[in-house]
């Protein structure tokens, strides 16, 4: 049964009051008085328009124009089309009698009914009709009622999106039931897992099929270890003729649940391969529609299949794109802060797959990845490449010949660019990295004729991979030879070309191989500036299965004394790419006229660690053992004085003051540099911190006598406006969140609403190009300019950080990073500077920033305090997507300043908001360059 909202019967009268059709109702017992209506058809749909013919009988002639059909209790008249214009449901009725009910010989009766279009069109991509239309999906009771005796002739019907949608709760069910059949009917393998659970607590599913559970085994524990220890012994035996009975992972996935047919789809393939002997569907040859059919034990000798029904059980819930947290997941597979693709992606490193084929819409044109350039330089693309373009192929030809459409697109050969796969950001690509034939599917409609190409797509997947396994694993176990033997192979080169289509391959910068021979991490508070961050990492490529090692002892290697216990990557290994592609600087591509997303993912500069690369081969033979799992450092007391130094320069730090502060514990901080106190240095008493455990802080033992400026500090309460990343930011350091301005000390800002008059008593952090247009379009501070290029420009730059409270903790020379195309041009004479962009040469290091030059030498932060407040903005950012953050503490440094009477200090200024306008033409103008990658 289909999920029903009778229950909401506040919802049902609003929805009444406005004109709107009721919900979905159960349907009424059957009682004396309701006979049954017989009709041709009990499903119906919100994307395709259906007839149905009903019949019944009451038993004796009865007055024709006394009959009235009813649908959900309500009269079919109620039940009208939404109107886009008003977004209501106040047009023609969508249900109509297209044949009047008459008599067909004695008592029986008969009429013709048709269920038309709710939302007038078969296509409910609209971002506003996908937020409504899952409220009409249930049973109700179609019903025939005689008005002159009370009587009627009733059926429950089942009204749908189209026929094979499931809820988020109807997925269990739908796989045990399969799981069920398939035990009575054949002996294939069939496994359920839970990866873990979501934000909300919810269910991972995953379900493995295939042929038996020795071909399971056989894979996970001796076909991948070979094929990433010694691929060329595989390809040895793949030439010879003689790698036998083996099967290679096919993974299929969504991540977008809004994007329903992606979970739908997996569901019926999932059923068509766990139950059928054969699955016959149409496909193109010779530019001629066939039939084809694959026999399912053929098929499961060749292929292990992976289905990832959802990444996103939250967001199909609650039909959204993101997740509970606010976060589009399939932007957050590189930067892996949320819990969901913590979970998928190590399971993604776990299995390898061959082919990943990755469920979305809605793009018009039926597009198949992959994609334009630029192409991230860690993909060997050569070896991906051609065997992608006839995946797609495949993929697009069994889609148009089991659906309505004609065409698809591959962006590779009809774009030009802007749809590109520069950044491992999306499920796809991130895949890729493993040496997956990694594929974005996008159905151009959510509709029956969408989920029907979606369908198609999988089934021409699975036939494109049995057909050419031998020469698909070829090319993967080469990607993998080429990385245990440190090779950069200029095959790749022609493939990574500028905006111009000139060929310019990897960035070597003079070095003869791309990748460097090592990285090494080391953790010792003498050499790492964040130990914290830098244990994190490792523990990130292990769970994303690169190797890494672990020095021995303390030795010297050409000239640098690395400490024991450092860690170590060895790029000799068959995942190389996906090390490199995160540890890496990056590279500038701003010579491209369109990107999808941004492109910089260098955790060692937006997390904030020190890292190294090391070119010599062979450096650390000798040195090292392998660590498969890694301890998180812990603070430790220093001394038995009574007070301690925590400095101020990581994150885990903030975290602890936060808890200590809700403790009610008494936490000071240094307002000046004096002796062994740097200033914004954190200092509590000795007894109170030897309570807290599983904290990172870096301490000092300090007596009480000794004279340094502090002050003390408060809890502050912070208000968030803007996105919701920098509301889970926020919520990460530890601060107390409150859901108004009015219960605030502080405003913390990366949008467009700026009111100064709620600011009085407060302060107020404006981040990125939205709040720096809302302070401009207010008029409070006199003498404050920016400028931009374009929302959504990319940089990592060189910045000069200026000695202030709110700086503390960083250098004088840092990396700053911005995805706000943003820089401000004039400072108010009041305010105080905070950062500016470099004046070198050499200043931007990695992005995609057409037009970067003009930031060059300008303002990214400042601060001014006003006569009854405080206004601070940045330019760049500073919790973008929950990757930077290495820029929390300028955040939280910021946020510690709201309550402090030293940062509040009376000012030439004042908060008197003397322009109230709207924002102007530059505001709209921001506002509508957001791209969002269906």
């Amino acid at each position: 049964m289909k999920k029903r909202f009778s229950g909401l019967l506040a919802f049902l009268l609003v929805l009444t009051l406005f004109a709107q059709p009721v919900l979905p109702v159960s349907a009424a017992e059957t009682k004396g008085n309701v006979i049954e209506l017989e009709s041709s058809r009990t499903l119906f749909s919100l994307t395709e328009a259906r007839t149905v013919e009903v019949q019944a009988d009451f038993g004796k002639k009865v007055d024709l124009s006394k009959l009235e059909f009813q649908f959900g209790g309500k009269s079919l008249s109620e039940w009208k089309k939404w109107v886009k214009k008003t977004n209501t449901y106040t047009g023609d009725p969508f249900i109509k009698v297209i044949e009047e009910p008459h008599f067909v010989g004695g008592t029986k009766i008969e009429a013709t009914l048709e269920f038309g279009l709710l939302y007038d069109t078969d296509n409910l991509s609209n971002r506003t009709i996908r937020t409504q239309y899952q409220q009409f999906i249930g049973d109700y009771e179609l019903a025939l009622v005689d008005k002159a005796s009370n009587k009627k002739a009733a059926q429950t019907v089942e009204l749908n999106v189209y026929d094979q949608f499931h809820f988020y709760d109807e997925l269990k069910p739908t796989i045990d039931s399969v799981f069920k059949e398939a035990k009575k009917s054949n002996d294939r393998y069939l496994e359920y897992q839970s990866f873990g659970k979501s934000v909300e607590g919810r269910d991972l599913h995953f379900v493995v099929l295939a042929r038996d559970k020795e071909a399971v085994d056989k894979y996970l524990n001796e076909t991948l270890p070979t094929a990433l220890e010694d691929p060329e012994s595989l390809l040895e035996k793949l030439e010879d003729g003689e790698m036998g009975d083996y099967q290679v992972p096919v993974w299929i996935n969504n991540i977008h649940p809004d994007e329903v047919e992606g979970v739908d789809a997996q569901v019926e393939l999932f059923k068509k391969f766990a139950l059928e002997d054969e699955i016959t569907f149409n496909t193109i040859e010779n530019k001629q529609e066939k039939a084809v059919t694959l026999n399912v034990d053929d098929v499961l000798d060749d292929v292990i299949f992976l289905y990832m029904f959802t990444n996103n059980p939250d967001g199909r819930v609650a039909n959204t794109r993101a997740n509970a947290n606010g976060f589009d997941l399939n932007r957050d597979n590189h930067y892996q802060t949320q819990i969901e693709t913590q979970e998928v992606t190590q399971e993604i490193a776990k299995w390898t797959p061959l082919s990943f084929i990755d469920m979305h819409g809605y793009v018009p044109g039926f597009l198949i990845e992959p994609t334009t350039p630029p192409h991230n330089p860690n993909f060997e693309y050569d070896l991906l490449y051609g065997n992608m373009i006839e995946q797609a192929r495949s993929m697009g030809d069994a889609g148009i010949s089991n659906s309505a459409y004609d065409s698809y697109e591959i962006p590779a050969l009809d774009y030009g660019d802007g749809w590109d796969d520069m950044t491992p950001a999306y499920t796809a690509m991130y895949a890729m990295l493993h040496g997956s034939l990694g594929h974005t599917v996008e159905t151009p409609a959510l509709s029956q004729n969408g989920y029907d190409a979606m369908y198609g797509a999988g089934l021409g997947a699975a036939l494109y991979v049995t057909e050419n396994k031998d020469k698909l694993y070829k090319n993967q176990l080469e990607i993998f030879e080429r990385g245990v033997n440190g090779e950069d192979n200029r095959a790749v080169d022609e493939y990574f070309v500028n905006a111009a289509g000139q060929s310019i391959g990897r960035t070597r910068e003079g070095n003869a191989n791309f990748f460097p021979e090592y990285y090494v991490i080391p953790v010792d508070e003498k050499v790492q500036k964040n130990p914290l961050e830098a244990t994190k990492m490792v523990d990130y490529l292990l769970r994303n299965g690169v190797e890494v090692e672990q020095m021995l002892i303390t030795a010297k290697v050409d000239g640098t004394v690395y400490p024991k216990g450092t860690y170590i990557v060895p790029m000799d290994q068959a995942k190389r790419g996906l090390a490199n592609a995160m540890l890496y600087e990056g590279d500038d591509v701003s010579d491209w006229g369109a990107m999808y997303d941004p492109i910089v993912v260098n955790f060692s500069d937006l997390r904030g660690f020190d890292l190294e690369e090391v070119r010599d081969e062979d450096a650390f033979d000798k040195l090292t053992k392998e660590v498969s799992s890694v301890k998180l450092p812990a603070g430790k007391i220093t001394g038995k004085l009574p007070k301690q130094i925590l400095s101020n320069t990581n994150n885990d730090t903030v975290k602890l003051v936060n808890e200590l502060l809700k403790d009610g514990k008494v936490v000071e901080k240094a307002l000046e540099t004096k002796g062994n106190v740097n200033k914004g240095d954190y200092i509590v008493n000795t007894k109170d911190l030897a309570k807290y455990k599983g904290y990172y802080f870096e301490a000092t033992g300090v007596d009480t006598t000794q004279k340094v400026k502090t002050e003390k500090l408060t809890l502050p309460k912070v208000a968030v406006s803007g996105s919701a990343q920098l509301e889970f930011s926020v919520k990460q350091l530890g601060f107390e969140v409150v859901d108004n301005a009015e219960e605030a000390d502080v405003v913390i800002s990366d949008g467009d609403e700026f009111n100064a008059d709620s600011l009085v008593g407060k302060a107020y952090v404006g981040i990125g190009v939205y709040a720096l247009n809302a302070v401009k379009e207010s008029g409070v501070l006199k003498g404050y300019d920016f400028n931009y290029t374009s929302p959504g420009h990319e940089g990592l730059l060189k910045a000069n950080v200026n000695d202030h409270i709110l700086t503390s903790g960083y250098e004088a020379d840092e990396l700053l990073y911005t995805t706000n195309g943003a820089w401000i041009t004039s400072v108010p004479k009041e305010a105080e500077v905070l950062a500016t962009v470099s004046n070198t040469s050499d200043f931007y290091v990695a992005g995609w920033w057409p037009g970067h030059d003009a930031a060059k030498g300008q303002t990214l932060a400042f601060t001014q305090n006003l006569e009854d407040s405080n206004i601070t903005l940045f330019a760049n950012d500073l919790a973008f997507r929950a990757h930077t953050q290495a820029s929390y503490r300028l955040l939280a440094n910021s946020i510690f300043a709201s309550v402090s009477s030293e940062a509040a200090k009376q000012g030439q200024g004042s908060v008197k908001n003397e322009n109230k306008k709207q924002l102007n033409e530059v505001g709209r103008s921001l506002l509508e360059q957001g791209r969002d990658r269906e």
